[in-house]
């Protein structure tokens, strides 16, 4: 191997006589040098290739942006709801939710790291801890919770597109007859409109998605604040949830609760922990990427989260009873404009965040299963059929089951990921990969990693062993922390034993003193 070069920064010179296909820009970025020499491999697509520097135009306030937006939605706006319907008073609810976003928000920048370095999305970066077969394991986890998540706010946004046309079109409920299912047939119509909108959105690609997110983010805050002014207006205060006092009187008796609260929180965006670098591939720069996503996430959540207490705590005096879902506050209303804007909102609102956080990565990991038959755009249909077949409306009709068992179950799965990721680039491979390598069967990491595939098992294992076996159910209450500590503890114990010393895997080296 070679020796680390301890000279300063590195130059683009330098960087190409240590690693001739690839080469380091002054500010740490890497881009290949020649994009011919993978485009035969069967592991390369257009759409999972790296992204030239040239074309990284991210800016803090795209990442800023993005992440506002994809906040801005009704699971968040009702989040605090659940914990509330648990016992918790507004004021621990609203801090769960802080304190759950501040803590995801660090994996999500452990992995985000290597989005702007490299230039590459989540499913090939996972090729460097799992292998370019093995990558196939986590990107399906990760695909299959984000077509859970776009049958949800499909579902959602179906719901907001069919309370427009109920008030536009007052006969519009059983215009198409009874229905089925426990649903007017229109209701149906209105969902699979809402799906297709989304569909369009990603073949028409990423640039329209990111125009999508810029101008979605501050329209959807301002008509929520809209909102908020409002109902206080017309409650003339901010009504009884303010007052009403939590169920517990000790600790003792709030853990139980908090504990897997918490962990639902971390799993509400533990599928982005892994998968920005689908976004951050496009960043200008690691600190841009860094600032836009710490500024907006947990104030972001945190706030809005707020709003719909105070709304929902308003709309009691107002109505006579607390309204946590927007769409049913909206559907109230009785002027069809108000009503008009209100509803395009929430359609707005649902689709940015659907399309960026639940079509995206998934679509690129189905890509990452087949790369010569299954495109971005191809990935993205799936990703939506299979969002129909896991029944959004079920899922839904239980808010219990949405936090306890959704959430926090699959923040085991995930949370084991991100545990062996983290440590094979931050601890194993110190943040120095071979990009073209990542594009070839026959290269650095051909095959399966039986270390990381093991330590993934290990860690779903015991996060999701308390659903089998009852003495072992507070380790399923602590999923996400039990699978990421555990995942990446046994993943760095077997590189360890298979002789692999942090720092010194068959990567390039790289200058102590580069940027990044």
């Amino acid at each position: 191997m070679m020796a680390r070069v301890r000279t300063g920064r590195p130059t683009i010179e330098r960087r190409s006589r240590m690693e001739p296909n690839q080469r380091q820009m002054p500010d740490g970025r890497v881009e290949l040098i020649d994009l011919a020499s993978i485009q035969g491999s069967p592991l390369y697509n257009h759409d999972l290739a790296p992204v030239p520097v040239s074309r990284r135009n991210w800016t803090t306030y795209n990442y800023a942006a993005l992440w506002i937006s994809m906040a801005h939605c009704i699971p968040t706006y009702m989040l605090a709801s659940g914990l509330m319907a648990q016992g918790m008073n507004w004021k621990q609810a609203i801090f769960t939710i802080l304190l759950g976003n501040s803590i995801v928000l660090v994996p999500i920048l452990l992995n985000s790291h290597p989005g702007t370095k490299y230039g590459i999305p989540f499913p090939v970066f996972a090729r460097a801890a799992y292998g370019t077969v093995g990558s196939n394991l986590p990107a399906l986890m990760r695909a299959l919770v984000a077509c859970g998540w776009f049958g949800i706010q499909a579902w959602i946004g179906g719901e907001a597109l069919q309370t427009f046309l109920m008030v536009v079109f007052p006969g519009w409920k059983n215009l198409l007859g009874p229905g089925f299912g426990g649903h007017a047939t229109t209701e149906w119509l209105s969902f699979m409109l809402f799906w297709g909108l989304n569909i369009w959105i990603v073949y028409r690609g990423m640039d329209l998605l990111r125009k999508v997110e810029n101008w979605a983010a501050p329209y959807v805050l301002a008509v929520t604040l809209v909102l908020l002014v409002w109902a206080v207006r017309q409650a003339h205060g901010f009504g009884p949830l303010l007052s009403q006092p939590g169920k517990f009187g000790t600790l003792a008796q709030f853990l139980p609760v908090f504990v897997p609260s918490l962990t639902a929180m971390i799993g509400f965006w533990a599928t982005l922990s892994l998968n920005m670098p689908d976004f951050t591939r496009f960043g200008r720069s690691q600190r841009e990427q860094v600032i836009g996503q710490t500024v907006a996430l947990p104030t972001t959540m945190f706030l809005f989260a707020a709003m719909g207490v105070l709304i929902t705590s308003a709309s009691a005096i107002i109505y006579g009873e607390p309204i946590w879902d927007p769409v049913k506050l909206i559907g109230k209303f009785k002027d069809p404009l108000v009503v008009g804007v209100a509803m395009f909102s929430v359609v707005v609102a649902t689709l940015a965040v659907n399309v960026a956080a639940n079509v995206v990565s998934p679509a690129n990991d189905f890509a990452n299963a087949l790369p010569r038959y299954i495109s971005f755009k191809t990935g993205g249909l799936i990703t939506g059929v299979l969002g129909i077949a896991m029944q959004p409306w079920r899922l839904l009709a239980d808010p219990r089951g949405y936090i306890f068992a959704w959430l926090v179950g699959y923040s085991g799965g995930l949370g084991s990921i991100a545990g062996v990721l983290i440590a094979d680039y931050w601890i194993v491979r110190r943040r120095r990969l071979r990009l073209a390598d990542l594009y070839l069967a026959s290269g650095a990491y051909g095959g399966w990693s039986a270390p990381a595939t093991i330590a993934t098992l290990v860690g779903c294992a015991l996060a999701w062993g308390g659903l089998v076996f009852r003495p072992l159910r507070p380790l399923y209450d602590y999923a996400w922390f039990v699978g990421f500590f555990a995942a990446g503890l046994v993943y760095l114990g077997l590189k360890q034993m298979a002789g692999a010393t942090p720092g010194r895997q068959a990567e390039p080296a790289e200058a102590v003193g580069g940027a990044v």
